[in-house]
């Protein structure tokens, strides 16, 4: 870890904000659109309420609803007012959403009216009140010194700055870095949810990690994919691009294709930041059907025309996303080898990197430029991050981290806590991998995942994965130990491409039968599979678009 001084991200955002005051912020796509001036205004207007609620910094504040620019506002009023941010996922079952606000002691919850239809007041005891996300107005409030903060914010503010709102009256607080900033609550892909507690030196220290490796300019514009209530997203969809001067558009949730598309060709972003299975998608939609021809693998096969033809392919898929992106980030989970392959190929400046809730959320990453096939980049310069292993070079270890990003630990679960740190004060990932001598990291697997062989040989059935994963007509798969180690591949065939090729159900006991003679031909005999288990429906998965492995024993 490199000892590189860095400002508290709050530094960079009033700055920011100050500089380019009347330009667009935050913007719903074909719909509102807030300037930074306008957003340091409402954010001021909120913490007036919250003081003359009686909200003490430090206190919880639940945010749960859809991906907005409202939600942006909501999440960058909480955390200057001081207050602990209790980002949750809108995808989660209202039961969740329920005892994780109580869970988090929140006293406030911000919502939209269509989630609030979900959930039921008596279930959260601990809340004084409810704040729409969509008006900023109280949806339900059991306390009336919040009811006449509300009430009164208008005057309050009218009182407060007399001559308007202007740049000279942006200045929020620095001198918590070592304070409690979010309890983000992750079930990850293999168990119950876990209060992630992060300060705001984590984030500040991530946010400097971007700025520097992954500059912004002043009038850069970002379509936001991602979940905000997921760290992956927050910082990076959010929190970086915001300080460095750049417009955020939203979506509003999860596009239909078709309008993603439509929105990166207006918006024309600087950058995609992404998960593996949305450009795997991309590529099995229209890459790999224009290469796939039998006249297209001819003229590939041809030197000096294969370089072309991938070139066009790249233009074309740049083109799609509007023609302005300098880095495609992916991250949360590995990218298909094939598909990683071509992308090189076509000389896509794409680049996957790796961390996790724990790291805010960056643990690895590397400029395409320099980026190694297979890998998930090197150790980010604000954490130090090892393999506990007697070789990491060639024995696969568990990898950990130690650095400013590092969590604090578990909200209210000090056994899990304790349980996530070495004694010598590195984080355990729970993930598998290796690293080679320029510091370039692999990851191997889960160590929960890990299946041990009847004559002792560790099984990473992520590798399987992989190689099934890249036949034809292979959606998606997982592999499970049963039946003494068995090894059985759980596999949702890709039902468009099948009717594309005009296969049939009749088609399926074929096409079982020779995934698994052609995966066992490039298996070793430990790693054999004993069975292909057919589904008919896609995994179900996390925010970050990971199988609930849990769930498929």
């Amino acid at each position: 870890m490199k000892d590189i001084k860095y400002d508290h991200y709050f530094v960079r955002l009033q700055e920011t904000i100050r500089l380019q005051w009347d330009e667009p912020a935050l913007c719903n796509y074909q719909g509102e659109s807030i300037t930074f001036g306008e957003m340091a205004r409402q954010i001021a207007r909120m913490h007036l309420m919250l003081q003359e609620a009686g909200v003490k910094k430090g206190d919880h504040i639940a945010l749960c609803a859809r991906n907005t620019n409202r939600w942006a506002l909501s999440y960058l009023a909480i955390t200057t007012y001081e207050a602990v941010v209790v980002p949750l996922l809108v995808d989660f079952h209202a039961n969740s959403v329920m005892e994780l606000t109580d869970h988090s002691d929140a006293i406030i919850l911000f919502t939209d009216r269509e989630k609030w239809k979900t959930l039921d007041i008596a279930r959260m005891p601990q809340l004084r009140g409810v704040v729409c996300t969509e008006d900023f107005s109280i949806i339900h409030s059991n306390d009336e010194q919040l009811t006449k903060a509300y009430e009164t914010v208008d005057s309050l503010f009218a009182e407060r700055y007399p001559n308007g709102f202007g740049p000279e009256d942006v200045h929020y607080n620095t001198d918590n870095m070592d304070n409690l900033a979010i309890i983000n609550y992750t079930s990850g892909s293999s168990g119950d949810p876990k209060g992630v507690m992060l300060t705001y030196r984590a984030s500040s220290a991530s946010i400097d990690f971007g700025q520097r490796n992954i500059p912004v300019r002043r009038d850069d514009k970002l379509v936001s994919m991602l979940p905000m209530a997921h760290i992956y997203g927050l910082t990076f969809e959010l929190l970086y691009p915001i300080c460095g001067g750049c417009t955020i558009y939203y979506l509003g949730g999860r596009p239909a294709p078709s309008k993603l598309l439509q929105a990166m060709k207006e918006v024309k972003p600087y950058q995609v930041i992404t998960v593996p299975l949305v450009m795997e998608k991309v590529y099995r939609s229209s890459i790999e059907p224009a290469l796939g021809k039998w006249y297209m693998k001819v003229l590939c096969a041809i030197p000096g025309i294969s370089g072309l033809i991938y070139g066009k392919v790249c233009e074309k898929l740049h083109a799609a996303f509007g023609g302005n992106i300098r880095n495609f980030i992916m991250g949360g989970a590995p990218l298909n080898p094939a598909v990683e392959r071509c992308f090189r190929r076509m000389k896509l400046n794409f680049t996957v990197g790796y961390g996790m809730t724990e790291a805010a959320p960056l643990l690895a990453y590397e400029d395409w430029r320099r980026f190694v096939l297979r890998s998930c980049g090197k150790a980010v310069d604000r954490a130090d991050v090892r393999i506990e292993s007697p070789d990491p070079a060639n024995v696969v270890g568990e990898i950990q981290a130690k650095g400013d990003n590092i969590c604090i630990g578990y909200y209210k679960n000090e056994t899990a806590t304790q349980a996530a740190f070495t004694p010598d004060g590195y984080l355990h990932t729970g993930d598998l991998g290796l690293m080679d001598r320029k510091g370039n990291i692999y990851i191997k697997g889960r160590s929960k995942c890990m299946i041990l062989s009847a004559n002792g040989q560790n099984i990473y059935p992520e590798e399987i994965e992989a190689i099934l994963n890249n036949e034809d007509y292979v959606g998606e798969t997982l592999v499970v130990e049963r039946e003494s180690n068995r090894l059985y591949a759980l596999v949702y065939f890709d039902p468009d491409k099948m009717k594309k090729d005009g296969l049939t159900a009749d088609d399926y006991p074929e096409m079982e039968k020779r995934l698994r003679h052609d995966a066992n031909k490039r298996l070793p005999n430990y790693s054999q599979l004993y069975k292909i288990e057919r589904r008919d429906t896609p995994f179900e998965k996390t925010p970050k678009m990971s199988i609930k492995r849990y769930l498929y024993k």
